[in-house]
C-alpha cells in the first residue's frame, strides 16, 4: 500500500502510520513541524515501512497544494489528518480566529481533496478526519463544529461524485480523543486513545466503509443528540 498523510505529526495520524508501517506500506508524510516530522519518519522506518518520504509544509498555504499533491503521486490511501480545535472564548467573538479554524479544518482539506480526487485511481481511498462535533452545532464549540459539518457535507458530495469512478471516500468521525489537541479538556469515560481511533481508521479502510464513528458508540450518542428538539436543545448546557 502507498499511503499519503497530510498532518502526519498529529497523534491519530502517527498511530495510523505505525499500523500501516507494520504492514510494509510506503508512506508520504506532510506536516509543518520539521523536527517533529523527522522524528516521526525515523520511527516509522524502524517499524517496517518500505519507504518514507517526509515533506515540510504549512497546509494552510493553499498555493502549495498543487505541488504537494503532484509530488505525492499515485496512492491507495490519502488521509487528511490536520486540524485545530480553537478556543470558543476567542472564536465566538474574533472573526480572524474563527477564519483560521475554518481555513485549517475546512478550506485546506477541501483544497487537498479536490486536487487529489482528480488523479485518484480506481480502488483508491480518500479519507478525512472529521468529528462528531459536525453532527449538530453546539455553543461550546460552534466554529469548530461548523468546520466539521462543512467537511462532512463536502465528503458526502465527493463520495457521490467519485462513486462512478470506483474511488472511495471515507468520513472518519471521532468523539473525544486523548491527544495534545485536547490536553486542556477534562478527561472522562468517553475519551478514547489515539491508538484506539487509529485501529478503527485502518479497519474502516480495510472494510471499505464510508462513514464511521470512532469509537462506534458515538453513533448512538450522536443519534440521540440530533434527535433532541431545537426548543429543548437550545436550553441545554453541554
Amino acid at each position: 500500500m502507498r499511503a499519503v498523510i497530510f498532518g502526519a505529526t498529529s497523534a491519530i495520524a502517527q498511530e495510523t502510520a505505525r499500523i500501516l508501517s507494520a504492514r510494509g506500506a510506503s508512506l508520504f508524510l506532510v506536516a509543518r513541524n520539521e523536527a517533529q516530522l523527522a522524528t516521526v519518519a525515523a520511527d516509522l522506518r524502524t517499524r517496517g515501512a518500505s519507504e518514507v518520504t517526509a515533506v515540510v509544509a504549512d497546509l494552510n498555504d493553499l498555493a502549495r497544494h498543487p505541488a504537494l499533491v503532484a509530488e505525492a503521486g499515485a496512492f491507495d490511501l490519502l488521509l487528511i489528518a490536520h486540524g485545530v480545535l480553537g478556543d470558543p472564548a476567542t472564536t465566538d467573538h474574533d472573526v480572524a480566529a474563527a477564519e483560521l479554524v475554518l481555513r485549517t479544518n475546512l478550506v485546506s482539506p477541501v483544497s487537498l481533496l479536490t486536487l487529489a480526487a482528480e488523479g485518484a485511481r480506481r480502488g483508491a481511498c480518500l479519507a478525512a478526519i472529521s468529528s462528531v462535533a459536525g453532527d449538530r452545532g453546539r455553543a461550546k464549540n460552534g466554529v469548530y463544529g461548523t468546520s466539521k459539518a462543512g467537511l462532512d457535507a463536502f465528503l458526502s458530495a465527493l463520495r457521490q461524485r467519485l462513486a462512478i469512478r470506483g474511488v472511495r471516500v471515507l468520513t472518519l468521525k471521532p468523539g473525544f480523543v486523548d491527544t495534545p489537541m485536547t490536553a486542556g479538556l477534562p478527561k472522562g469515560p468517553l475519551f478514547a486513545s489515539a491508538s484506539q481511533v487509529a485501529r478503527g481508521i485502518v479497519r474502516a479502510v480495510d472494510r471499505g466503509s464510508e462513514v464511521v464513528y470512532l469509537p462506534g458508540y458515538w453513533r448512538l450518542i450522536m443519534f440521540i443528540i440530533r434527535s433532541v428538539p431545537e426548543a429543548i436543545f437550545k436550553k441545554l448546557k453541554f
